[in-house]
């Protein structure tokens, strides 16, 4: 196994289907079995494009490598809307031959670019456009420090309350241009409030707005919570974070649920990749229970599998939100463009 660069750890079936019911489901048909017996075994070596916050233990890819005959190499590229760009730009002559961590707010777009083969994996739950398949799922939302609050300063419950004087110059989030997590707050606040989505901005940038360049600097840079030491309470992160800061069994975080975004992320093969059948293995190999069981260890989310192991302490310390935001993937692509350029415009310009 090869892993090009230090990976940061990232944070969500019928869950999945629910949440996801406006995303196109086409799964590929299982190979039948005189098709399976005479197709030949893949290998070889296959490069996987992924996001910065890309993480497996390394016995489980080093497992499927030995009982595959692929050997994996995991190349990080930057945020999800980077890796997308990427994508685009190198679409029929690719950098590696599959991609992981494209996610819904971003499917559309990869989908657009031509940079991906046609495949789903036969053990699919969710699929776009018949090039993608589910891996994991998420909520995005904003998560606070418990320790900012108190009796004497209640913490936030709603978007609204993030635009309240005190909480002035105590909220980071990412770039919605750049990062994943960041879109799906800025179509989170489409949904919630419309016409108004632009006021509600307004009113966060005037209350003193951090905003970074990704998930990685809100969340290990800004956040104040004691595993970081940041001087930003409120940021923007995954419902299933709070984990990941429990300190001898006592959390020193919370997910705001009434603030929450459903990301689903996906796996797929690239269109002129040097070895397709070793891309598919992959994917394939990404929807194993080994896979699935690792994921909210590894990465902070869901499993999309029904049958995979999920961490006792989730039940209580990462709660999913009842009432997740969604927006059809239809939608996302006809006002993404629009919205992002109205974001900087506001944002980042000060209009």
């Amino acid at each position: 196994m090869k892993i090009s660069s230090t990976m940061s750890m990232a944070v969500a079936g019928a869950l999945l289907l629910a949440a996801c019911s406006s995303v196109n489901s086409d799964p590929t048909p299982a190979p039948t079995t005189s098709d399976a017996a005479s197709a030949p075994a893949p290998s070889g070596a296959v490069t996987v494009l992924t996001h910065d916050s890309f993480a497996l233990p390394d016995e489980v890819i080093a497992d499927f490598e030995a009982t595959s005959g692929i050997d994996v190499t995991f190349e990080p590229v930057g945020d999800a809307g980077t890796l997308v760009n990427q994508l685009a730009l190198t679409a029929g002559a690719p950098l590696g031959d599959a991609v992981f961590g494209i996610d819904n707010t971003f499917a559309s777009r990869a989908v657009a670019s031509g940079a991906l083969a046609d495949y789903v994996s036969p053990g699919a739950t969710d699929s776009v456009s018949g090039q993608l398949t589910a891996i994991d799922y998420s909520d995005v939302c904003f998560n606070i420090d418990l320790a900012a609050f108190g009796p004497a300063n209640p913490a936030p419950a709603t978007f609204d309350d993030l635009l309240a004087p005190e909480y002035a110059n105590q909220v980071s989030v990412p770039n919605p241009t750049t990062s994943s997590p960041g879109l799906a707050l800025l179509l989170a606040t489409y949904e919630t409030y419309g016409d108004g989505w632009k006021d509600y901005w307004r009113g966060l940038r005037n209350n003193g707005l951090k905003v970074t360049a990704g998930w990685s600097d809100t969340y290990f840079v800004d956040f104040s919570v004691p595993n970081y030491g940041g001087d930003y309470p409120i940021v923007l992160s995954y419902a299933s974070s709070p984990p990941s800061e429990v300190i001898d069994g006592q959390p020193t975080s919370a997910a705001l649920l009434d603030t929450c975004f459903r990301q689903v992320e996906y796996a797929g093969v690239l269109d002129g990749a040097d070895n397709p059948e070793g891309a598919q293995a992959v994917v394939d190999w990404m929807l194993s229970d080994a896979v699935q069981s690792a994921l909210p260890g590894s990465m902070y989310v869901y499993p999309v599998s029904p049958t995979a192991a999920i961490p006792a302490q989730w039940e209580q310390f990462a709660p999913l939100s009842d009432n997740p935001i969604v927006m059809d993937p239809a939608q996302i692509d006809a006002r993404r463009d629009e919205l992002l350029r109205a974001w900087t415009e506001i944002v980042i310009d000060g209009q």
